[in-house]
């Protein structure tokens, strides 16, 4: 589909980002304007990428689809639901706003990333624009593609702070035949017990979160897997409409939790997103938790010391994320180790060496 499509139309950004290095100004890549809140706050004039959109192409038997920076996830994955496929790690789409650029500069996924994968995995090829005003292209759209550095893959949640996103190939995968949802009440204990004895058996799991007392897992794959799958596990099952409203709901962040982390969060609190290992136990943390991804990442809404959620995160052999927070001061990601900061300040110089892009959004020191 879309074969021969045009060539990108970089003219004007390239001419942006000659002027910004010329005059020294700094640029805040901006696509959907979804996720202006996550990461340092932004800088700098607006460097606009929704002008680039539309799906260069797609290739349905190759599992393959292009697209451009601009192009909104709801549009995309429309395209994709017409030949029965979809994005399977399930990136948020927050409001229909979001876009493929800022997916994957953000490099969220949503309740299948444990399963499926996150957006790093499924990035074939990039085409960026960087610092010194080059259109580069990476990658290529086949999984199999050794040729050179990775550096399509290393864009993902980058913020920005590397070089404009251009253009993604991505990998696609069939939406499954079949799917159920069970719910169990279960303390978030129990809740992390059961969760690790079924990824323990050939279970066809696909999602699952627990929140106040209620653990809701969802099951996807061949019909007779499934079936199986919903006899061996009793539960409660849930009609499906209402199961696609849940489970749309965590994936874009706009269900129950999220909703009452956001009045907190306009309160005073913060939100954390922790990463830990999936057989972390429960974290002694006061305020309200949701877990998700089998146990490896659990939400936190909390008006508790960043040190204090930090060193939490760190002991259970992981590390916090302030996802949404009014006051940013505590840093929004993990410190990084000296030798890190040194990649990353590495990398940096030699993909805007004049250090246009996104200033402070990853790294304060980038």
């Amino acid at each position: 589909m879309n074969a021969g499509a045009p060539e990108l139309p970089l003219a004007h950004l390239v001419e942006q980002v000659k002027a910004a290095r010329a005059a020294g100004t700094k640029l805040c890549i901006r696509g959907g304007d979804t996720k202006r809140w996550y990461g340092g706050e932004p800088v700098g004039e607006p460097l606009d990428t929704t002008g680039l959109t539309g799906i260069s192409s797609y290739e349905p038997t190759e599992l393959v689809v292009t697209a451009r920076a601009g192009t909104r996830l709801a549009e995309l994955e429309a395209a994709l639901a017409e030949t029965g496929q979809c994005l399977a790690f399930e990136p948020p789409r927050f409001g229909g706003g979001g876009t493929v650029g800022g997916m994957v500069a953000a490099g969220l996924a949503g309740p299948s990333r444990a399963t499926a994968g996150g957006v790093r995995d499924h990035v074939l090829g990039l085409t960026m624009l960087n610092g010194k005003a080059e259109v580069l292209s990476f990658g290529g759209q086949v999984m199999k593609n050794v040729a050179g550095y990775d550096v399509s893959r290393l864009m993902v949640g980058s913020l920005g702070v590397l070089g404009v996103i251009c253009e993604v190939s991505l990998k696609v995968l069939p939406k499954p035949p079949a799917t159920a949802t069970l719910r169990f009440e279960v303390d978030q204990a129990q809740a992390l017990a059961l969760l690790n004895d079924w990824g323990g058996h050939p279970l066809p799991l696909s999602a699952s979160a627990w929140w106040s007392g209620m653990l809701v897992l969802r099951l996807a794959g061949a019909s007779a897997a499934v079936a199986s799958a919903v006899q061996q596990l009793g539960g409660e099952a849930i009609e499906p409409a209402l199961a696609t409203t849940f489970w749309d709901g965590l994936r874009d962040q706009s269900d129950e939790f999220f909703a009452g982390a956001a009045k907190a969060v306009d309160a005073g609190a913060t939100l954390w997103r922790l990463s830990v290992p999936q057989t972390a136990p429960v974290l002694k943390l006061s305020g309200e938790q949701l877990v998700e991804w089998g146990g490896a990442q659990r939400w936190l809404c909390t008006t508790a010391p960043a040190s204090l959620i930090r060193d939490a995160a760190s002991a259970a052999g992981g590390h916090a994320t302030m996802f949404r927070s009014r006051d940013k001061k505590a840093g929004v990601f993990a410190p990084l180790s000296p030798p890190l900061l040194a990649i990353h300040r590495n990398l940096k110089a030699a993909f805007d060496p004049d250090g246009l892009f996104n200033p402070g959004r990853l790294v304060p020191a980038l």
